[in-house]
């Protein structure tokens, strides 16, 4: 089996790059990334020199190039995760979001039919879906959940999903969806709410919250999420979507309050900042369906995995702190200008 990961220099498909080469030995893995500002090849040393692993720097968007490494690879499945995702640089230049969320999409999926590809899985979010009020605990989103975006983030990933329903529909790509709450753990790059906290904490710098922190997110530990991935790409329905949540909500505020407690810092660090235009207030998933279907449930309650998290920052300090000061950049340099 040979699955092509685009974006598995990030946060989640570098996760998942190195679930899978654990898993299955056998499997080969080739790696594909662009390397903007949240890839990071540090996030992949480990995994550099095992021979059933390939990395290669390159574009989803870059019609040519793709279309070459399908034919020289010849993969069974491709895993997507490559995406601009955060929120706030999306309202500061959406024109990037539209490229690589959208276009780059359907570049694949050309690639897909082009040759013959057995499986095609787009990673997505919960943010499609827009947001659930505060006062309503007992509403979740499903996978009826009509589309109803809140930024141009969330609105090229919306537009990434139909396309992948589109070409299902129109040219029969077998294909599947997953839609994912938010997530933590490991090589979260940090300028992430979890990261960033940990990382500002362990400075004793301040730690800014939007509004009141009182936006609620359903935290999902990150090996939950490539556990229910590699289901989906296995075993999952054809054509389906598939929601994955971590029954684990809390508020902004609280989660940043636990950070605190855990490195045994104070509350006076934190800073309240103006809210973000456009703040969604509640996601909330109910993962009901792969349930059902796969068996799949997170196995990682939060209080557990936040101090996993917490403890993987504290040990791999040089990590995050070459991505603030830049340093990370270089490491592709560094690992291929002798190779």
């Amino acid at each position: 089996m040979k699955i092509i990961v685009t974006g598995g220099a990030g946060f989640i498909g570098g996760n998942f790059v190195h679930y899978m080469l654990k898993k299955y030995p056998l499997y080969k893995i080739v790696c594909l990334d662009l390397l903007t500002y949240a890839g990071n090849m540090e996030t992949l040393a480990s995994v550099m020199d095992n021979p059933n692993f390939t990395f290669l720097k390159g574009d989803i968007a870059d019609r040519e190039f793709i279309y070459n490494l399908f034919g020289a690879e010849k993969p069974d499945i491709i895993v997507n995760f490559a995406a601009e995702s955060h929120v706030d640089r999306s309202i500061e230049n959406p024109d990037v979001f539209l490229q690589t969320n959208i276009i780059g999409t359907s570049v694949l999926l050309d690639a897909c039919r082009k040759y013959g590809i057995k499986r095609y899985h787009q990673v997505s979010t919960d943010e499609v879906y827009g947001d659930l009020p505060l006062d309503r605990s007992d509403l979740f989103f499903t996978e009826e959940t009509p589309i109803h975006t809140s930024s141009p983030y969330s609105a090229s990933k919306a537009s990434a999903d139909l396309l992948v329903q589109a070409y299902h529909r129109t040219f029969r790509l077998p294909i599947t969806i997953s839609r994912c709450s938010n997530n933590y753990g490991p090589y979260h790059f940090p300028e992430k709410l979890i990261p960033l906290m940990i990382a500002n904490a362990m400075s004793n710098k301040k730690l800014p919250v939007y509004g009141t922190g009182e936006n609620v997110r359903d935290w999902l530990y990150v090996e939950d999420h490539c556990s229910a991935i590699d289901l989906i790409i296995h075993n999952g329905r054809i054509g389906e979507v598939y929601n994955i949540g971590g029954h684990n909500e809390r508020t902004n505020l609280e989660v940043v309050k636990t950070i605190l407690r855990e490195l045994g810092k104070e509350e006076s660090l934190i800073e309240y900042v103006s809210d973000r235009p456009g703040h969604d207030r509640r996601y909330a998933i109910d993962p009901m369906k792969i349930k059902t279907e796969l068996g799949w449930e997170p196995t990682t309650l939060f209080d557990v995995g936040i101090r996993k998290t917490i403890q993987w920052y504290v040990d791999n300090k040089t990590w995050w702190e070459h991505i603030m000061s830049g340093e990370y950049q270089d490491y592709y340099k560094k690992m291929y200008e002798n190779r």
